[in-house]
């Protein structure tokens, strides 16, 4: 049986908070499958994951280079978390694509997160977290129209998110998936 959380965040701050508090339960060898529409900040929550990570590098949309390592940095015990693999699967228009980016290779010793995943890298790992980000546009989460105007409705950091988290095979059992973001 799969697991499932479903958590409301009012802007990219705390999508961010929300990806530095999925980091704290993530391992080598884990697999996050990220979906929602464009803008709904899959990058955003990315940026968190990485910062919870502590991972190298500024996490960035890797939709033109496809895929972008983040090796991890030193935690101040000495010790090293995963690396993160930040995949963009946007582009991509088959199997065969997906296949050439040779994912598998380093599943076991990083995170690897693929935004617009579904229906491409399920076969990568029985264990994974489905990630699904939405962002209404032009109203409330709910659909009502309380649509705000200006800059506030164009500001790509408001506006809330609404994160649905499944946890997906028995890697997960007893896991307990995070309810809010860690501040940042």
């Amino acid at each position: 049986m799969s697991e499932q959380t479903i958590v409301r965040l009012p802007d990219a701050d705390a999508t961010r908070g929300f990806g530095r508090a999925l980091a704290d339960i993530l391992r080598a060898g884990d697999l996050v499958v990220l979906t929602g529409d464009l803008g709904a900040g899959k990058t955003t929550l990315t940026q968190g994951l990485g910062a919870g990570l502590n991972v190298r590098g500024q996490v960035a949309s890797p939709t033109f280079i496809i895929a972008r390592e983040h090796p991890p940095l030193p935690r101040p015990d000495g010790s090293r978390g995963p690396a993160l693999v930040h995949v963009d699967a946007y582009r991509l228009g088959s199997l065969d694509e997906v296949d050439a980016l040779d994912l598998d290779a380093s599943l076991d010793e990083a995170v690897t997160v693929v935004e617009w995943g579904a229906g491409w890298v399920e076969g990568l790992s029985a264990d994974r977290l489905e990630v699904a980000i939405q962002r209404p546009r032009g109203g409330q989460a709910d659909g009502t129209a309380d649509t705000p105007s200006g800059a506030e409705a164009d500001d790509p950091a408001g506006g809330e998110r609404v994160v649905t988290v499944t946890a997906v095979g028995p890697r997960w059992d007893g896991v307990a998936l995070p309810s809010a973001p860690v501040a940042g």
